[in-house]
């Protein structure tokens, strides 16, 4: 089966660029979505959360002084998908996806090596 890998990468943010130097030096070959400037509709989101097997509050930066402009602290999981699609700023980043159904954060990038190794 082709592995298929997309990264959601934000070039200012390091763990990011870190994530994306990992893939770099192990040749893996890869789309890269970069989320703030090509706006990801809710479907794709979705498709996020369910890979990574976590809920929008999971993966959500609550440090961002959007998730405090927005009071979001006690937001529905409903909400914060909203959230995330006005701020993508408020989206974890970095995501690796392989084939669109697994995907890690890469937050340090090692842990993004568990999709590569399978």
């Amino acid at each position: 089966m082709t592995k298929n890998y997309t990264l959601y990468h934000n070039p200012k943010c390091t763990k990011s660029r870190g994530t994306l130097a990992l893939l770099a030096e192990r040749g893996i070959e890869h789309k890269t979505v970069h989320y703030l400037e090509d706006q990801l509709t809710r479907t794709e989101l979705e498709g996020l959360f369910k890979a990574l097997g976590k809920l929008p509050s999971e993966v959500i930066r609550k440090k961002e002084n959007a998730y405090k402009d927005l009071d979001l602290e006690n937001a529905s999981e409903d909400e914060l998908i909203d959230a995330i699609l006005a701020q993508p700023i408020l989206l974890e980043r970095p995501i690796l996806v392989l084939n669109g159904e697994k995907a890690a954060i890469g937050r340090p990038p090692e842990d993004v090596l568990v999709l590569l190794e399978n």
